[in-house]
């Protein structure tokens, strides 16, 4: 029995994150420059999309550029960029023909503007289809996220728009980028790493966190179908005992 066969229908998380990492370390061990890295992880992404509509997920959040992904070497951004508005280019076709709808994250005005440009083209086209959200996050971390929203709500009190006895956390939920989403059920880890790295602090509250030891490139439908199952195997409590939840 395959790893898909084995998941429950009826347990699949609506919403999973995943941070991508390992690219540059996967392309250094072949001897090779990190774009070729980062050029083999879309083969992962298509996979990862693919697997997720196939069993029912709702919501993917892939962390592709984060605001701290700026202060690396020029020529790596630059490609980073070219292979984002490539890969826009040549999949929108595919979320299409699959019933996939783009969406994005972030503080994309600081996006180059062909790349801005791209990305909200694509959304536009993918806007009518429901079976999927896809979700990039491109130049976005939780901490210009948090601190973004709280400006806007103290623009709003300025305003005598809301009161300050009026926060509370499902308006600051509606102050973050993420606020037309439910928050991740589960938050996927590739390469071995064992921390956060900035990514939905805030609507990660809740979430399994599942990390594993394969690089990003190597990343495939059945390394998702594991995470998917072992997450099926925790016992989800949100505080609560177990004994209430049986009597739940």
């Amino acid at each position: 029995m395959s790893l898909k066969e084995k998941l429950d229908i009826n347990n699949i998380p609506q919403h999973v994150a995943i941070i991508m990492d390992g690219n540059g370390r996967w392309a250094k061990q072949r001897q090779h420059d990190r774009t070729f890295g980062h050029e083999s992880g879309v083969v992962s992404v298509k996979e990862t999309v693919e697997a997720a509509a196939e069993i029912g997920i709702k919501y993917l959040t892939l962390y592709a550029f984060s605001t701290e992904n700026w202060s690396r070497p020029k020529e790596e951004v630059d490609a980073l960029m070219s292979l984002l508005v490539k890969t826009i280019n040549q999949e929108t076709k595919t979320l299409n023909k699959n019933n996939i709808r783009l969406q994005a994250i972030g503080d994309l005005k600081s996006l180059e503007k062909d790349t801005y440009t791209e990305l909200q083209k694509a959304i536009e086209n993918t806007a009518s289809n429901n079976r999927m959200t896809l979700i990039l996050a491109l130049s976005y971390s939780s901490r210009w996220e948090i601190t973004d929203a709280i400006q806007k709500i103290a623009k709003q009190i300025q305003n005598n728009s809301i009161k300050q006895e009026d926060i509370n956390q499902d308006l600051m939920s509606s102050f973050l980028t993420t606020s037309n989403y439910p928050d991740p059920e589960l938050l996927i880890r590739t390469s071995g790493e064992y921390r956060i790295s900035n990514f939905l602090l805030w609507q990660i509250a809740y979430s399994e966190l599942y990390f594993t030891p394969i690089l990003w490139p190597d990343f495939r439908k059945e390394n998702l179908f594991e995470a998917i199952l072992d997450y099926q195997n925790r016992e989800r409590r949100f505080g609560k005992i177990s004994e209430q939840l049986l009597n739940f």
